[in-house]
């Protein structure tokens, strides 16, 4: 399998063992980045470079999923799903890793390089990629909802409209005057 990895500089000494790791397991292993370390390096674009080449290899049919981590792993997820097409999963713990595949077909994992060992962040990234979509009809709808949402904008109908309850958040002309209290 190719594996897209990005990092930030909290991350470069674990991206340069974990493309060892994964390397050593026969996948293809893609460097989005940094190629040294600079303090005050930004990790947004990395990220989204990662993000963007996982789309287009499973788009042209390859088999391929996404890592990115920083010290938190936080902001480079929010990163990376920002891409369309991208569901990128904040794992901290081996349940959070496989839900992510089994559940939400997740094709990038974020990583808090800060948080864990490698060894404890190694085994969440190895059961992520080990771990098929379970493929059940509920998870696949919800995950037609977001694409759908991505695509388009469109939202499953508010159940509180056909309660008669408004939607206050979606109403163009609503009255909310949040200085009013």
């Amino acid at each position: 399998m190719r594996i897209h990895i990005a990092t930030d500089h909290a991350g470069l000494e674990f991206s340069t063992q974990l493309q060892h790791h994964l390397a050593g397991q026969g996948h293809e292993v893609v460097d989005h980045g940094p190629l040294e370390y600079e303090p005050l390096d930004d990790y947004p674009a990395f990220c989204i470079r990662a993000a963007q080449a996982v789309v287009r290899d499973q788009e042209a049919g390859i088999e391929a999923l996404g890592v990115v981590f920083g010290g938190s792993g936080n902001g480079e997820q929010i990163a990376a799903n920002k891409v369309r097409g991208i569901r990128a999963a904040l794992a901290w713990s081996i349940a959070t890793a496989e839900l992510a595949r089994e559940h939400n077909d997740a094709n990038v994992i974020a990583i808090g390089a800060r948080q864990h060992t490698f060894e404890e962040a190694a085994s969440f990234i190895d059961l992520f990629i080990a771990t098929p979509f379970s493929g059940e009809e509920r998870h696949s709808r919800r995950i037609a909802q977001i694409a759908a949402f991505e695509t388009d904008g469109s939202l499953e109908p508010d159940p509180r409209a056909a309660a008669g309850t408004p939607d206050v958040l979606a109403a163009d002309d609503s009255s909310f005057d949040p200085e009013a209290g």
